[in-house]
């Protein structure tokens, strides 16, 4: 049952905004009391903070799963951002900027996870792509990988970027697009050129 309130939360958590969803709400549309929720987590902070920890180790897994493939790196950078896009419903609600104004503490926490893992898959994917001449040699590895993260993170924010004019699906396609054109190569040009074009 515990599994199942997670899944449940998550989705209205992700569809409808951390702040909108009460236990109410999520009692009504799992069809069980608000008691059997409470069995299992003692208020709504412990439930958000349960799935999003849920959220965070589904997407590194499968992030891990696209990185086992091996597959090109500039490719690799579009089919993690296509499935870190589906997960997260597109953030219509903008989930993260809710978590951080609602449950900073919970949001900090997740933001230094987040900064690990993606260290280590972003810093692999640039050695990778200079490696195979689609980046070039003389960029500094440590200064892109962190500034792609500040990147991911700062176009999140919605009094920079309101949804209403930025939606998250194009804002992450240019974020993305202006990142590997400030570091590709000839070849990883063409390559981009080719995956934008699909």
């Amino acid at each position: 049952m515990k599994e199942e309130i997670i899944e449940t939360a998550k989705d209205m958590f992700l569809n409808l905004g951390f702040k909108s969803v009460t236990m109410d709400d999520l009692a009504s549309e799992m069809g069980i009391s608000k008691k059997t929720i409470y069995s299992h987590f003692q208020n709504k902070t412990k439930l958000v903070e349960a799935t999003t920890e849920h959220l965070f180790c589904t997407i590194c897994n499968r992030i891990d799963f696209i990185r086992d493939e091996k597959r090109e790196p500039i490719e690799e950078l579009y089919a993690i951002k296509a499935f870190v896009m589906k997960n997260l419903k597109d953030e219509k609600t903008s989930p993260q900027y809710q978590l951080q104004k609602y449950y900073p503490k919970i949001h900090d926490t997740l933001k230094m996870k987040q900064f690990e893992v993606m260290q280590d898959c972003v810093i692999e994917n640039l050695n990778r792509g200079i490696e195979t001449g689609v980046f070039r040699d003389n960029i500094d590895v440590q200064f892109i990988s962190r500034l792609y993260f500040v990147g991911v993170a700062g176009i999140k924010d919605q009094t920079m970027f309101p949804l209403e004019h930025f939606p998250m699906t194009k804002l992450m396609e240019n974020y993305l697009e202006y990142h590997i054109r400030g570091i590709a190569t000839e070849k990883g040009l063409k390559i981009l050129n080719n995956l934008i074009k699909e």
